[in-house]
């Protein structure tokens, strides 16, 4: 009776069509009927389905393109001063709380260690830097060349940049405090520590200055339109 009968069921406003008798085992044995008026409904395939639900990739593409260009140079520059002042705050939390608590049994290490909280705020300057260079790269066009390729290619470079620097100054952030963290401690327990963490601690913030140097190469795609 079920060999030959396509098994159709419903997932909220999609329909699944399944003739392989196994399948109908399978389904059956979750309570779902099968519907055997196919000239009534419809049938999609699995592909279908989930194409469907998650929408095709041509009005994904669509969407995206439809974004003002500003937009996203906007967010870039946001991302690019947020994410590393975030990046730089973190790095002095973590250095200047074990900083702090050091000092009280070894105060001499304060003005040592002084140096890892200005390693981490100057992931901030970098980020300050960046984002004061992206925008000046944000320049007006007429509204009927907002949505031209190299429009959209300068909003999407002024984006990247903004990403790139952002993120590898949080990371920057991140590792330069944790390890001034280190210093501090280590420094507390055996002064002859100190300088062979600091070299660690400067290659470290090196990580920083890589995302800069990309972003700022990343921000020179961002030629718009001319006016005429």
């Amino acid at each position: 009776m079920w060999s030959n009968m396509p098994l159709i069921f419903t997932i909220g406003p999609f329909q699944l069509s399944l003739s392989n008798p196994a399948y109908h085992i399978l389904i059956l044995s979750i309570g779902i009927s099968p519907i055997s008026d196919l000239n009534q409904r419809g049938t999609k395939t699995v592909k279908q389905i989930f194409a469907t639900m998650v929408g095709s990739s041509s009005s994904w593409s669509t969407a995206l393109v439809r974004i003002s260009p500003y937009t996203f140079a906007a967010i870039g520059i946001a991302i690019s001063i947020g994410v590393s002042v975030l990046g730089a705050a973190w790095g002095i939390y973590i250095t200047g709380s074990s900083l702090i608590g050091a000092a009280i049994k070894a105060p001499r290490i304060t003005s040592k260690n002084l140096i890892s909280v200005i390693f981490c705020e100057a992931v901030a300057i970098y980020g300050v830097i960046v984002a004061i260079i992206l925008q000046t790269k944000l320049e007006s066009v007429p509204s009927s060349k907002i949505y031209d390729p190299e429009s959209l290619r300068a909003g999407y470079a002024i984006f990247a940049s903004g990403i790139i620097v952002g993120f590898a100054n949080l990371v920057c952030g991140l590792c330069v405090g944790i390890i001034g963290s280190s210093c501090a401690l280590s420094d507390a327990q055996n002064s002859s520590l100190f300088v062979k963490i600091l070299v660690i601690e400067i290659f470290g913030s090196a990580l920083g200055l890589f995302g800069v140097i990309v972003g700022i190469i990343m921000s020179a795609q961002a030629t718009w339109p001319s006016k005429g």
